[in-house]
C-alpha cells in the first residue's frame, strides 16, 4: 500500500504533491501528515528533491487555505452561512465551528492563523473566520505559507530519517500508511454519520 501511495506522488510529481495538498486543506480525509512524509520517503530514494518538495507542497497549503479565506472575504456572514448550513455534513463542519473559531481568532490576534497550522484539527478552520475579519490578503498569506512551510518541513525531514528503517522493515510502513488512511477515513465516515445541525 505505502509503496503504491508513493509511485502516485512519485508519477504526479510536484504538481501533484500541490494538488494533494490544495484538496487536503480544502477537503479534511485527505492527511498532509501521509502526503509529505511520504514524499520524504520518495526524497530518500533520490525520486524527489527536498527543496522543490518543500515548494510545492507549502504553495499547495497556502493556496487550499486561502481558498477558504476567501469564500469568508468575499460572501461574509449572510452568504456563507446557507451555504455551511446546506453542505456542512460533506465539508463536516457546522456553523457552529465557524463561530468558535472567529472567536478564538478576534481573541488571540492574527498571528492565530501562523500558529495554528500546527493543529490538524484547526489549521483549514481558522481561514474562514480570517477572511471573514477581511484580514490582510498579504499578511494571511505571509502567515500561512510560513507556518504550513515549518510544518512541511518537519514531515518531510521526518519521512527522510525514516526511510532507511522503514525500508528495512516495509510491513511497519505498510502498517503506517494503511492506518493513518483508516483513521482518516473513520474519522470522516463517523462525522458525516453523526453530523447533526445545532441552532
Amino acid at each position: 500500500m505505502s509503496e503504491f501511495i508513493i509511485h502516485i506522488i512519485e508519477q504526479g510529481g510536484y504538481f501533484g504533491v500541490f494538488f494533494l495538498m490544495v484538496v487536503e486543506n480544502v477537503f479534511p480525509p485527505i492527511p498532509s501528515e501521509l502526503i509529505m512524509g511520504l514524499g520524504g520517503v520518495a526524497v530518500a530514494r533520490g525520486t524527489m528533491q527536498f527543496w522543490p518538495l518543500m515548494l510545492a507542497g507549502t504553495l499547495g497549503a497556502t493556496g487550499g487555505n486561502y481558498v477558504l479565506f476567501l469564500a469568508g472575504d468575499r460572501w461574509g456572514y449572510k452568504k456563507l452561512e446557507p451555504f455551511v448550513a446546506r453542505w456542512g455534513r460533506w465539508l463536516t463542519l457546522e456553523w457552529r465551528d465557524i463561530e468558535r473559531a472567529s472567536e478564538f481568532f478576534r481573541r488571540r490576534g492574527q498571528w492565530v492563523v501562523f500558529f495554528l497550522r500546527f493543529s490538524p484539527l484547526l489549521r483549514s478552520v481558522v481561514s474562514i473566520p480570517a477572511g471573514l475579519a477581511h484580514m490582510s490578503h498579504w499578511k494571511f498569506l505571509g502567515f500561512t505559507f510560513a507556518g504550513a512551510a515549518i510544518w512541511n518541513f518537519i514531515l518531510v525531514s521526518g519521512g527522510e530519517l525514516l526511510a532507511a528503517w522503514l525500508e528495512e522493515t516495509k510491513g511497519v510502513l505498510d502498517a503506517i500508511t494503511i492506518g493513518a488512511l483508516l483513521l482518516a477515513l473513520a474519522a470522516y465516515i463517523w462525522r458525516v454519520a453523526t453530523w447533526k445541525p445545532r441552532g
